[in-house]
């Protein structure tokens, strides 16, 4: 075989010799000139199909797939703070830049196509289409989480000054990627469904909306902020023309008139129904999944959800986000009112009918076995529910309450782990309409929304009744386009492990997560305090709590603290000069002989 040269960025940042520099690349069969055939093509390509996607997951407290990563952001909570919310990571904390190592992979076939016997042909263009989209897809988390990198695309001589490689601007690796997108636009064949479970060109242009609308959010919104991470180099111009790429990649997906929102006229039903079906090859809405058959490929998803606990609980902040159901913001007097008789405020008669398939009701059914048994939360472990809920909000999206495989074992659940659907391209598109001039776009924001709406009942989009301006509402000073969009990919998107990169990229963590805590439901002032099944739960205590309330004793209001406030008494300390981005490894920066620095604040 040809011998392969792993790049610098990879082999400094090895601890073994996994790393060698004649290490050569994963999925390759033993051949002096490889990737003779697109079969050889597609055999290698798989090693990204593994770990280029998001895995559907969980575990106690949150985490380890997209049902559980919300925990990073205001929309979950397990019984301790994600460290990164909290301010609390450190630099000897700062993983390698694993991605490097994958790209090397992507190089070495991108860079090795000459001798296929089938060049020109749909098979592959296809197979080269699915290399430009993986290096791209790698390159976009290093940009997520660590901004400008170094741009490799070649495989390397392995001489130590030329494997030396400096840091890229953001501008230039943003454009690289979206570059990178544009050729698998060009290259992957045009499917009408996701039975192939391949990337395809809607998959591509769904990706490209996202990466562009990620990238002209995150300089607009920092530029304003005047913080460390913005690249100065990009004008507004370049803002537009990111938004515009984000609207555009869209508007492609939607004139194919092939995608559509699952709707079968059950709007209490059919939102939910989607996150829990195993397979959906030929669900109009769903781009790309991946799918698990609960014993090869499975998820613990259902062991954790479904007794109503997890270790986990969707917080207040998220329940109170989603409108009533005639359309208007949940505030003052009229949610109040809803919270002192637990559950009510979750009713598909009072609210956005999203929230009740989001978060379970009372009656609502989470397995098979134990029809209509889900009454109240599990505030406390116990043979019925082994982890608690942590907010007195059970997740129910996600919970595939008709599963017939094992319901308790580890490893046995088939929860789908959805990669794009159409609702993510409406909203993608909806959203840089909004940045680009929301009263000028008013009408197309409220037709591409319109889909969304009309699964569950809820009436059209009205920026001005849906207007938010309490002032504790975090995004309360946001114009009303804004804000309204904002709103709908939240409500959408709920617990689809998004919500911190949305954050991220608004530079939004101010209004949202300093000197913050998460709350749950209210408890002293509503009947879940009087229920006997919390008979046994103890506060205000100097140790041995099993609750944590907001205020103090006496208070008539108190409401659930999934994480003692102790803990943190001025609340989250997300440092909005730091935190934005994680940390580099010292030891690649005294590796790179300072080609790369440190990012702000570290």
């Amino acid at each position: 075989m040809k011998k392969i040269l792993s790049i610098f960025l990879a082999t400094s940042l090895a601890l073994t010799s996994c790393y060698d520099l004649d290490r050569e690349p994963e999925g390759v069969l033993s051949s002096a000139k490889p990737f003779k055939t697109v079969g050889e093509m597609s055999s290698y390509l798989d090693q990204f199909y593994q770990n280029a996607v998001k895995t559907q997951g969980m575990m106690a407290g949150g985490g380890n797939g997209i049902a559980g990563n919300d925990v990073n952001s205001d929309n979950l909570s397990g019984s301790s703070v994600n460290t990164r919310i909290a301010g609390s990571n450190s630099v000897s904390s700062a993983s390698s830049l694993s991605q490097y190592n994958n790209i090397r992979n992507v190089n070495f076939f991108l860079n090795n196509l000459d001798n296929c016997n089938a060049i020109g042909t749909a098979s592959y263009n296809q197979a080269v289409g699915e290399g430009y989209y993986f290096r791209a897809w790698y390159y976009y988390q290093l940009l997520v989480n660590y901004g400008g990198v170094a741009w490799v695309d070649t495989p390397l001589d392995p001489d130590l000054e030329q494997m030396k490689l400096p840091r890229e601007s953001r501008m230039v690796i943003a454009d690289h990627i979206l570059a990178d997108l544009d050729e698998a636009i060009n290259l992957l064949g045009t499917k009408n469904n996701s039975a192939s479970f391949r990337v395809h060109k809607d998959v591509a242009r769904a990706f490209k909306s996202q990466v562009a609308l990620f990238e002209g959010t995150w300089e607009k919104y920092h530029k304003a902020a005047n913080d460390p991470f913005f690249d100065p180099a990009v004008t507004d111009t370049k803002i537009n023309d990111y938004l515009t790429q984000a609207a555009n990649a869209a508007k492609d997906v939607m004139d194919r008139g092939v995608w559509k929102i699952y709707n079968t006229g059950k709007p209490n039903n059919d939102y939910r129904v989607i996150f829990q079906t195993t397979d959906l090859s030929n669900n109009p809405e769903i781009l790309w999944f991946k799918k698990y058959d609960g014993d090869e490929i499975a998820n613990d998803v259902n062991r954790y959800l479904n007794t109503g606990g997890g270790g986990i609980g969707v917080t207040a902040s998220l329940v109170d986000d989603y409108l009533t159901i005639d359309g208007r913001p949940f505030v003052g007097t009229e949610k109040m009112t809803a919270k002192q008789t637990w559950g009510t405020e979750l009713l598909p008669t009072v609210r956005d009918p999203r929230l009740a398939q989001t978060v379970a009701t009372p009656g609502q059914t989470l397995r098979p076995d134990r029809p209509d048994d889900y009454t109240y939360p599990p505030l406390a472990a116990s043979a019925k529910a082994t982890w608690a809920c942590t907010t007195g909000y059970s997740l129910l999206k996600h919970c595939q309450i008709d599963y017939t495989g094992n319901l308790d074992a580890e490893g046995a659940g088939a929860t789908p782990a959805i990669q794009f659907r159409y609702a993510d391209v409406l909203l993608n598109y909806a959203e840089a309409l909004a940045e680009l001039g929301g009263a000028a776009n008013a009408t197309k924001i409220i037709e591409a929304i319109q889909p969304l709406r009309d699964r569950v009942g809820m009436p059209a989009m009205d920026f001005d009744r849906e207007y938010n301006t309490d002032p504790e509402y975090p995004f309360a000073h946001l114009d009303k386009y804004v804000q309204a969009v904002r709103r709908e990919r939240r409500v959408e998107t709920a617990c689809e492990g998004r919500r911190l990169e949305d954050i991220l990229r608004w530079a939004a963590a101010g209004d949202i997560f300093v000197g913050k805590w998460h709350q749950g439901a209210l408890y002293i002032g509503s009947d879940l305090e009087t229920l006997p099944e919390n008979a046994g739960l103890k506060y205000d205590l100097a140790s041995g709590n099993t609750l944590y309330l907001t205020g103090a004793p006496g208070d008539p209001l108190r409401y659930i603290n999934p994480v003692n406030k102790a803990a943190y008494p001025n609340g989250w300390q997300f440092n909005l000069n730091r935190d934005y981005l994680l940390p580099i490894q010292e030891r690649m920066i005294s590796l790179t002989e300072g080609l790369w620095t440190q990012n702000p604040g570290w």
